[in-house]
């Protein structure tokens, strides 16, 4: 509002914040959070290598006190704190902050342990040699300057540098509403990419990276070359990520390893990741590291990580680049000022726009070097006429009352030029007048010079001023020239400055996922009565003869048995499939391990279970399994048969999904996967079985009931389903703890929804038929685990071959009430 009340003008609160905050906003940005893309520096850094310069702390004088640099900065430039200067002055000192460090320090500038820096009277700085290149031509107007914070200095509003620091120093910095993070490069390659985009202004970003590979950190580590390191160069934004260095020491006594870390991502803090390593082996989430020594010195970094017998190095590192800042994510943010606004850059614009900034300052330079000799053209001039004229001008000084007399008759005359014209003077009038500065020269001549000799001098610097002035104004006319001095400017840096690449470029591997950080190994997993989960590793278990007792495993607690078991690996997803016709899925090593829950843990915890919902079954299986296999199929108690697509059940997690619908207390019993071709066999308690082909069973949908698969005789039910290949034969095992292998032969293909025939004697002795799987040549040893946690390992070669209606022979010593739970083939 414009009215005013008692002299007091009323305004709108909302739009002063608004202006305020904008201006505040802007004022950061500008002034202190963000680099000008032309020397890739904030204002505090200009301002710094400004003090030095003008205190002429140059890389090839003596080193100042760092407190004299921060105090003419702080007094005449930046009205900041002196902890901010000085901690500024301190990272560009440092060879792990900066890839090209732009001061040179003597005494105690930090670690990359985190320790901080000496005081400032303490420490002592010069310009590093690189600094010359960022103040080079800057007293020959090439920039502009503009007042200090008062008014009393004049300070530079850019340097004239050579050297594109954005890239090869990189910036980070948090501004209000936008932030910058660039990293450092190689400056070989940025110089290679610059003089590529001198020869070729179409170049693309592909094409530059030939050139520039990737970041090139000071504390070096690896970098994967990734589509990201392209789309931040394309785009200004994108992520990588950045590994140390790790070797794998093997040649130890007892054939034990180390892991040696010899390069940490950058602005990663040793001490702080050892202290992480030592914190994760305390919270047992990282097991078998022995010990871990700091063995760094000033030859370079060396963190040894002493690895326990039977751990396996490769999962530990993964476990570590995993958990710790052994692999950390960068992200590339390419914002700097441009034309004094802040802007997202890519790559190519970087160069562009550096290459102009570089045209202005040569041009500027040119201007002030042609002014130059153009003023001593004009006093060459003047002199010419004078030696032409000696005796004259002799004669008038000698009549001469006073040094103004004499200036006034010199600059009345009209000099002819006739008779000198023809030897250097071009474009010159025939009757010359001189100016004050001419006569001032002349005066000035000392006795000595008024030789002949002392004239062809001058005639030849004349001359070779004319030809510098011909050469400078080709700059200004000729775009190619003055891309060819650029360009000549490059390569005498790279010459000058080029170093080898610390960062390492490795090829694309895989993402690390938290099944790297498992070792891969066999296991069983165990699933009791009362719905308790737990795996052991197989390992455990020694090989035993046939009809031995076998080994205590699995200590049920009261009233629990074993129900289910399924030999896998720790790597493997597995399918479980409940009584109420639902599967979830979940990967072996996230349910509870034996080693921390001895007991086993509630699944009902783990999947998400209805009420009296209980897991009937279970399939292990990969990638390569889904590949390989088409679908499932599922078999109920009641004889009820039904195949569904893998690839109709999507999105499959602990929380579960319906596949089969159920009728008359019907329940899922079990469940296997098939190609479409194969040969399907039922097994019922009573001791039959049915052989039939896939293809009679068509795919249905999830809702869908299924179709009948056997009849079964009164008091029967189903026990196994068998899916069959080819040159494979049937292994019968019964609850008593018998067992026999079958041929195929003995069973004729026949069809579904029959009453089957006998697969094995059942009476008293041997029991009811509990269990049928397939045996393959590679198929060495089963597993036979009872109700009560009794588990043995025998070969197979030791179970007889029997014809189909037999009882088979012991494979289990049992005790009283103790009955077979459970087999698995290995």
């Amino acid at each position: 509002m414009k009215n005013k009340i008692n002299n007091t003008k009323i305004i709108n609160i909302e739009d002063e914040i608004k202006k305020s905050y904008i201006n505040y906003a802007m004022s950061v940005i500008i002034g202190r959070a963000l680099p000008d893309v032309r020397d890739g520096l904030k204002p505090v850094h200009r301002r710094i290598l400004y003090a030095m310069y003008i205190l002429k702390n140059r890389y090839n004088k003596q080193y100042k006190k760092s407190a004299r640099i921060v105090g003419d900065v702080i007094g005449k430039y930046h009205p900041h704190g002196d902890n901010a200067v000085y901690d500024s002055i301190v990272r560009m000192v440092q060879k792990f902050s900066l890839r090209y460090p732009l001061i040179d320090g003597q005494g105690n500038f930090g670690s990359i342990d985190g320790d901080s820096a000496a005081a400032m009277r303490y420490t002592e700085i010069k310009m590093s040699k690189i600094t010359e290149k960022f103040i080079i031509d800057i007293e020959k107007k090439t920039i502009n300057f503009i007042p200090n914070y008062d008014n009393s200095e004049k300070i530079p509003e850019i340097l004239p540098t050579q050297i594109p620091n954005i890239l090869i120093n990189g910036s980070t910095g948090i501004a209000v509403g936008m932030a910058t993070n660039i990293p450092p490069h190689n400056i070989t390659e940025v110089m290679n990419a610059f003089i590529a985009f001198i020869d070729n202004k179409k170049i693309n970003t592909i094409s530059l990276m030939k050139y520039i590979k990737g970041p090139d950190f000071p504390t070096g580590g690896i970098i994967e070359k990734s589509k990201e390191i392209y789309r931040a160069y394309k785009t200004g934004r994108g992520t990588i990520k950045i590994k140390a260095k790790i070797k794998i020491n093997k040649k130890l006594k007892n054939n034990k390893e180390n892991i040696i870390i010899h390069e940490l991502p950058y602005q990663v803090n040793k001490t702080k990741l050892i202290e992480k390593i030592v914190e994760l082996i305390k919270e047992k989430k990282i097991e078998g590291i022995n010990n871990i020594k700091d063995e760094s010195n000033k030859e370079g970094m060396r963190i040894v990580i002493e690895i326990k017998k039977k751990f396996k190095s490769k999962i530990l590192i993964n476990k570590l680049l995993y958990l710790t800042n052994l692999e950390i994510s960068y992200g590339i943010n390419i914002v700097a000022l441009h034309k004094n606004k802040p802007q997202i850059l890519n790559l190519k614009k970087i160069i562009k726009i550096f290459i102009k900034h570089r045209k202005k300052i040569i041009i500027k330079k040119t201007y002030f070097k042609i002014k130059k000799i153009t003023k001593k053209i004009h006093i060459l001039e003047g002199l010419f006429i004078a030696f032409n004229n000696i005796d004259y001008i002799i004669n008038i000084i000698k009549n001469s009352n006073s040094i103004n007399k004499l200036k006034k008759k010199l600059s009345n005359i009209k000099w002819n030029t006739i008779k000198i014209k023809k030897y250097i003077f071009n474009k010159i009038d025939n009757e010359y007048i001189l100016t004050d500065k001419q006569i001032i020269s002349i005066i000035n001549i000392n006795l000595y010079k008024l030789t002949n000799l002392e004239k062809q001098n001058i005639i030849i610097k004349y001359k070779n001023n004319l030809k510098k002035i011909k050469n400078l104004k080709k700059i200004l006319n000729d775009k190619k020239f003055l891309e060819n001095i650029i360009k000549e400017e490059f390569i005498n840096i790279k010459n000058k400055f080029g170093d080898k690449r610390l960062t390492t470029i490795n090829k694309l591997t895989k993402k690390i996922k938290e099944k790297d950080l498992i070792k891969k190994e066999r296991i069983i997993i165990i699933i009791t009565k009362l719905g308790n989960i737990t795996y052991q590793k197989i390992s455990l278990y020694k090989i035993q003869h046939r009809g031995r007792k076998g080994k205590l495993i699995f200590k049920t607690k009261q009233n629990d048995r074993i129900n289910r078991i399924l030999l896998t690996n720790t790597h493997n997803n597995i399918f479980f499939f409940s009584n109420k016709g639902k599967i979830f899925s979940l990967i072996a090593y996230k349910l509870p391990n034996n080693e921390n829950f001895p007991k086993g843990k509630k699944i009902k915890n783990i999947l998400k279970l209805n009420k009296n919902e209980k897991i009937n079954k279970m399939l292990s299986f990969n990638k390569e399994t889904l590949l390989n296999k088409k679908n499932i199929l599922i078999l109920t108690k009641n004889g009820i048969i039904k195949k569904i697509k893998i690839k109709k059940i999507k999105k499959i997690t602990h929380k579960g999904t319906s596949i089969l619908n159920l009728k008359n207390k019907d329940k899922l019993i079990e469940a296997n996967f098939t190609t479409d071709n194969n040969k399907i066999m039922l097994f019922t308690k009573l001791g039959k079985t049915i052989k039939f082909s896939e293809k009679n069973i068509r795919n249905t949908g999830k809702k869908s009931f299924g179709i009948k698969g056997i009849n079964l005789l009164k008091d029967d039910k189903i026990r196994s389903l068998v899916i069959l290949n080819k040159n494979e034969k049937i292994l019968i095992t019964t609850e008593n703890g018998y067992g026999k292998i079958t041929s195929l032969k003995e069973f004729p293909t026949k069809s579904r929804a029959t009453k089957g025939i006998i697969s094995i004697k059942i009476n008293n002795k041997n029991g009811f038929l509990l269990k049928a799987i397939k045996i393959k040549k590679k198929n060495k040893q089963i597993f036979i685990i009872t109700n009560v946690g009794n588990l043995i390992r025998i070969p197979i070669s030791e179970i007889n071959i029997l014809k189909r209606n037999t009882q088979g022979v012991i494979l289990i010593k049992l005790k009283n009430k103790e009955k077979v739970k459970d087999i698995q083939k290995i």
